[in-house]
């Protein structure tokens, strides 16, 4: 049975297997080797995630688990941008277990958190031009297209594209 818990210590190994496998599986097709390593190694360590799941803030409310046999098979976390707005930063599921529920249980979790705890009224979030994994689940969950925008973490001679997304809740 799967459960959605907020993530504690025990958990930051788990987040940053599923972190990477997702990260891989989504953006070997659409980034550079270099890109992708460089964007793991800086948000998907271990040493991060520790302090992500302890430190919790408004900006950033910490990250949500799917659990199942004691094994995390998805994570989410985002925070708030604004006084009403909230964000997804990360979304992650196992790519094995892809169009199982996981990714909407997790979304619901931080809406959840985001409403009550912060009183978001819209959330936002950043998709990767080209993303076909990411792109159909968002606007399958209410959120529209708003705009293109210059990618995170470019290096010169870079010139990735994210979109950004948001839907009101």
């Amino acid at each position: 049975m799967i459960k959605i818990v907020k993530a504690d210590t025990r958990h930051v190994a788990g987040i940053a297997k599923v972190c990477r496998d997702g990260y891989w599986a989504t953006y070997s097709e659409l980034r550079s080797e270099e890109y992708i390593n460089r964007i793991i190694k800086e948000f998907y360590n271990h040493e991060r995630i520790q302090r992500e799941v302890t430190e919790t803030t408004r900006a950033w409310g910490g990250y949500f688990v799917a659990v199942e046999d004691n094994e995390v098979i998805g994570a989410i976390g985002g925070g708030m941008i604004d006084n009403t707005a909230g964000e997804v930063f990360v979304l992650y599921v196992d790519p094995d277990r892809r169009n199982e529920g996981i990714g909407t249980m997790l979304l619901d979790a931080l809406t959840k958190q985001q409403k009550e705890m912060f009183n978001a009224t819209e959330q936002w979030v950043s998709v990767v031009k080209g993303n076909q994994k990411g792109i159909p689940f968002y606007e399958a969950k209410g959120f529209v297209f708003k705009k293109e925008q210059k990618g995170y973490g470019n290096l010169e001679g870079e010139h990735y594209i994210s979109l950004r997304y948001y839907r009101k809740i």
